[in-house]
């Protein structure tokens, strides 16, 4: 009777052995399943945003370009920040989140790179991946003026002609944007005064581009001094386009900054952008790549 009653405890025993190691790796298994599929739900959501501060000339053409990146690389998300370049700058220098840059004159990014002189840089800002920066585009100045053309404005020499005889309003950008800078430089080519013109109610400003362009197409101003690009996106008429000797090159230099959060994405981008698809994009506007 004890020998029986010893050989059924260990056979209990035993089936308990069992069930109980059966539940261990059941538990285990589910575990592992789970834990597996948790890694791969955080792993597919997961977006990167790039924050793209880019001249307001770029508006329209940056938007369509994000359309299509953003379906290529459905791992980022573009934001961006269009303002005037010295504008934007400034936000840079004050801690803006910015993880690429681009700029419609050198002047601006120069001013932020450590890499260039006391001269370009006089602040010695240290905000640039100097080893990123190219230049990405470049541009043209127009002289543009409304449909109808109120004033019969014909070129830069006839503009010239009708400023000193007070006969026309003429926008342009304030002279802390690049667009204004240009401008600046042509009424010295032609030998024009401008303080001397503001003074007299010939010039009226805009604190970017897009107010020049929209002062001129809402016909607030009889002609302005904008990029060939902003006069291709909103349909005004071209009547003098400014050459290398009266206002220099209008180069569109990039760079990723140092402070980005996502240096690796953002030179993705950037490079995308020097690419043959984008290059489409800016092409058809009246961009030109620089090589």
């Amino acid at each position: 009777m004890k020998k029986r009653t010893k050989a059924l405890a260990a056979l209990m025993a035993l089936a308990m052995t069992m069930t109980a190691g059966l539940t261990g790796c059941g538990s285990t298994s589910t575990n592992t399943s789970a834990n597996a599929d948790t890694g791969s739900a955080s792993d597919s959501g997961a977006k990167t945003e790039l924050v793209v501060f880019a001249a307001a000339s770029m508006t329209e053409t940056l938007n369509q370009i994000k359309t299509d990146y953003e379906a290529q690389h459905k791992n980022i998300t573009l934001t961006y920040n269009f303002d005037s370049s010295g504008t934007l700058k400034t936000q840079i220098q004050e801690g803006a989140t910015c993880d690429v840059f681009i700029s419609a004159a050198q002047k601006q990014m120069d001013q932020l790179d450590a890499s260039k002189d006391e001269t370009a840089n006089p602040e010695k800002l240290d905000f640039v991946n100097s080893d990123s920066r190219i230049d990405l585009l470049e541009n043209k100045v127009a002289l543009v003026v409304p449909d109808n053309n109120p004033k019969n404005i014909q070129s830069f020499d006839d503009l010239k002609s009708k400023l000193e005889s007070g006969d026309v309003l003429m926008a342009m950008g304030n002279s802390d944007v690049p667009v204004g800078q240009y401008t600046q430089k042509i009424l010295q080519y032609l030998g024009l005064d401008e303080k001397a013109l503001a003074d007299s109610g010939e010039i009226t400003y805009g604190s970017n581009v897009k107010e020049v362009t929209t002062q001129v197409s809402e016909g607030s101003a009889d002609c302005g001094i904008v990029y060939y690009t902003d006069a291709y996106s909103a349909g005004l008429k071209v009547v003098g386009e400014a050459t290398e000797e009266m206002c220099g090159k209008t180069i569109y230099p990039a760079a990723v900054m140092k402070n980005s959060q996502h240096p690796k994405e953002a030179q993705e981008f950037l490079d995308y952008l020097h690419g043959d698809a984008a290059t489409q994009v800016f092409e058809k506007v009246g961009f030109v790549a620089v090589q």
